[in-house]
């Protein structure tokens, strides 16, 4: 069934009134602090249908109703009229960004920090993915007889590098050629493509530079590249306390055993690579102990490859506006950052 005008509107009230209060909202609340031009009783009435559509809730005996999970998603999907950031809050978002950091963790860091403390609730990133990363070239530039520079180059810009010692039976031109044969057969592969399989097939083919595709493929190994295990970073963890919604002692050290869980916070954050914005709400959320928040995500890049996420988790009563426009906001300052910082690496 398709809802009324009216509905929409008595509907959108309630969750904005409920949002700011926490406190079920009853028809004269709507009626004394809304100028709608509805009665009491007619609101009422649009309250009793909303109930039995599902979009409302009637908690223990109150008079008043609260959202239902399926009534803030219609809010989000339909109804919800994006926030605009103030002056002070977006200083305070390009104080950070715009401070010289060079460590791609201390950017994530204090996105984590800004988000967390602009929203009042808890913040969640994921680290850069960047076994995600395709390789784009390897270069190498010999120093000496000895020793040569070799320097792995990405499709994100990412750069690695490393000093090799040369073995003594390669000449400079076998070096080249063995460069020109790693990058037709590693170009456009991802990290995470790099196979021990594959690694042998190269290993057989070029069985007498063995040597030195040991020493390259050591490099991928050791390098930032190589790391599969991704970071999540957490910010304003004690916000959820401040939550009404939060107050049994029960249901608050459930949550916190999860937000100790790096790994399923990963995969959780991970899952919304493929989304430049997600909202999800209570029971969408597939983890159990999360089922009473909401959780809203955007995708950071570098060139335009998603290489991390951010997050925001609250109660399902959080002002999913605000949130969405601070998310947004950060993410972009974020992706322009982390490309400044790729580029000059």
């Amino acid at each position: 069934m398709e809802l009324s005008e009216r509905k929409k509107q008595i509907l959108q009230v309630i969750i904005s009134e409920y949002i700011k209060s926490a406190e079920p909202v009853g028809s004269r609340t709507i009626a004394r602090r809304y100028n709608l031009g509805y009665s009491p009783a007619t609101i009422r009435n649009e309250m009793s249908d909303l109930e039995e559509l599902g979009y409302l809730e009637q908690p223990h005996t109150s008079s008043g109703r609260v959202p239902s999970q399926k009534g803030y998603r219609f809010y989000v999907d339909s109804l919800m009229k994006l926030k605009n950031l103030s002056g002070k809050e977006i200083k305070r978002i390009q104080k950070i960004f715009d401070f010289k950091m060079k460590e791609i963790d201390q950017l994530i860091q204090q996105s984590a920090k800004v988000l967390s403390t602009l929203t009042h609730y808890t913040s969640l990133v994921l680290g850069p993915q960047l076994q995600k990363s395709a390789f784009e070239n390897l270069k190498i530039f010999p120093l000496d007889n000895e020793k040569a520079l070799v320097v792995i180059v990405t499709d994100t810009g990412f750069v690695e590098n490393k000093i090799i010692e040369l073995p003594q039976m390669l000449s400079t031109d076998e070096l080249f050629k063995v460069v020109e044969y790693l990058n037709s057969r590693l170009r456009g592969l991802t990290i995470d493509r790099l196979t021990s399989g594959l690694i042998k097939d190269i290993k057989m083919e070029l069985i007498h530079q063995m040597d030195f595709v040991d020493r390259y493929i050591n490099l991928l190994e050791e390098s930032s590249l190589f790391q599969r295990e991704s970071r999540v970073y957490l910010g304003g963890t004690a916000n959820i306390l401040n939550q009404p919604e939060f107050k049994d002692v029960n249901k608050i050290k459930k949550i916190f055993s999860i937000l100790e869980e790096e790994s399923l916070l990963s995969n959780l954050l991970e899952e919304a690579l493929s989304d430049s914005l997600r909202v999800v709400i209570g029971e969408e959320i597939q983890i159990e102990e999360f089922q009473d928040c909401s959780l809203i995500t955007a995708t950071y890049s570098v060139g335009d490859k998603a290489i991390g996420t951010i997050g925001v988790m609250g109660p399902t009563r959080m002002d999913y506006s605000k949130v969405i426009t601070v998310v947004g906001y950060i993410t972009k300052q974020l992706s322009s950052r982390l490309n400044e910082v790729y580029k000059k690496s």
